[in-house]
């Protein structure tokens, strides 16, 4: 991009950091000189409230008089980690057997980051989702908020139903749930 430039690229890269009380963070990308500013608004705009630190992400950017600044997010893929999130004590469920899961629209009851864990109420099922930290990182975000509006893969566990997959209320949509 050229100091004159002020319309929109679509780059792709990583969340470098986000922090959801600052409303802010940065993406790295290759092919931008500097670090390109992630708003909250904009994420928001795509339907999420955070996003997890080494999350892939593909914006639309703008060169502004403060710098490279994400005008709008495009896709965001989880982190990569080789690893399948836990169902219960020593038990993973594989990519394909969490996407063959309906996604089930729901709302954020209470996530406490620093606890590690919160639920999420299924719209019609008066059952509390229980909904852990690593699976929130996995699937893309860092953390949610009281009254957010989520799609969750849901399985039935020993204690009751548990995320194994949370995406944006966007991305629900998409999926027809």
């Amino acid at each position: 991009m050229t100091q004159d430039e002020e319309v929109t690229h679509v780059l792709r890269g990583r969340v470098k950091w986000f922090d959801p009380g600052k409303g802010f963070g940065f993406i790295v990308a290759e092919g931008a000189e500097s670090d390109i500013l992630l708003h909250a608004n904009v994420l928001r705009n795509f339907g999420q409230g955070s996003v997890a630190d080494g999350a892939g992400i593909e914006v639309r950017v703008q060169r502004t008089p403060r710098g490279i600044q994400a005008a709008e997010v495009l896709r965001i893929d989880p982190p990569v980690t080789g690893a399948a999130p836990v169902i219960e004590e020593n038990t993973q469920a594989t990519a394909e057997e969490i996407a063959a899961r309906p996604i089930e629209p729901a709302r954020v009851k209470w996530f406490d980051k620093g606890k590690g864990f919160g639920f999420a109420n299924v719209f019609g099922r008066p059952e509390d989702v229980f909904i852990h930290v690593e699976v929130l990182r996995q699937s893309g975000f860092a953390d949610l908020m009281a009254g957010e509006a989520v799609g969750l893969r849901i399985v039935e566990g020993r204690r009751g139903r548990m995320a194994l997959q949370v995406v944006s209320w966007d991305t629900a949509l998409r999926h027809d749930c």
